[in-house]
């Protein structure tokens, strides 16, 4: 499956963005559907993750509370709404897809949330 990520920006503190990841193909046959990000000199590290085609998102301790995943099945699309911006969210996020054992990544699309 092919992923086109899109939605990231610079924005202040305390704002909010919405990061979306258009598939290729229907969201039904995707197995597992994750947000993760990359800062500055550090490891990619998970956000958040609907497995097992079920409708439940695992996040992040540092998302929780403030981020929101969800998908569109009709626009074969997820969405990562993000509010309440920090500085430390800065990075360049990711979205991911694993079908059939085979994981697909998105380009990235940066976020820089400035103090």
């Amino acid at each position: 499956v092919q992923l086109q990520a899109s939605g990231g920006g610079l924005v202040q503190a305390g704002e909010s963005l919405r990061l979306s990841c258009a598939a290729s193909g229907s969201l039904f046959s995707i197995d597992e559907m994750a947000w993760y990000r990359q800062a500055p000199g550090k490891q990619r590290e998970l956000v958040a993750i609907i497995t097992h085609r079920g409708g439940n998102v695992n996040y992040a301790d540092s998302a929780k509370g403030r981020f929101t995943m969800s998908r569109d099945n009709a626009k074969n699309t997820i969405y990562l709404q993000m509010n309440s911006l920090k500085p430390e969210d800065t990075g360049v996020y990711y979205c991911n897809m694993v079908r059939n054992g085979v994981s697909s990544w998105g380009q990235g699309t940066l976020v820089t949330v400035s103090s």
